[in-house]
């Protein structure tokens, strides 16, 4: 589970990073990727929407996800603001098939995000 300091919990802060960050795609999931202005540490929020499954299959994705990303926080740059939506095949994905979706879509927001920074 995440710290409670390293989660996302306002609507207009899913909302900024969604609208502003740097997006990147892959076959389960679409991370968005945004800078905050001020040097805190790195915060996650998840969105698994029902077209994902019912509500056992959505928490299920949610658990995973959530243990995936916490190793990860801390290599994002200070500030980074991350959002991780869920797609409708995450449903069926493995947990390792999850975490290579995320890792590669990890890498391409960073290298979109400093690309943009110039």
């Amino acid at each position: 589970m995440l710290p409670a300091g390293s989660r996302l919990t306002h609507r207009d802060e899913f909302a900024s990073v969604m609208r502003r960050g740097r997006r990147a795609g892959r076959s389960s999931l679409v991370v968005h990727l945004h800078r905050s202005g001020d040097g805190s540490e790195a915060r996650a929020g998840f969105v698994v929407s029902k077209a994902v499954g019912g509500s056992v299959v959505r928490h299920r994705v949610t658990r995973r996800l959530r243990h995936l990303v916490a190793p990860l926080l801390p290599t994002l740059p200070p500030g980074a603001l991350l959002v991780v939506r869920a797609l409708p095949p995450a449903a069926a994905a493995s947990s390792a098939e999850l975490g290579l979706d995320l890792e590669a879509g990890l890498r391409s927001a960073v290298r979109k995000l400093a690309a943009g920074a110039r």
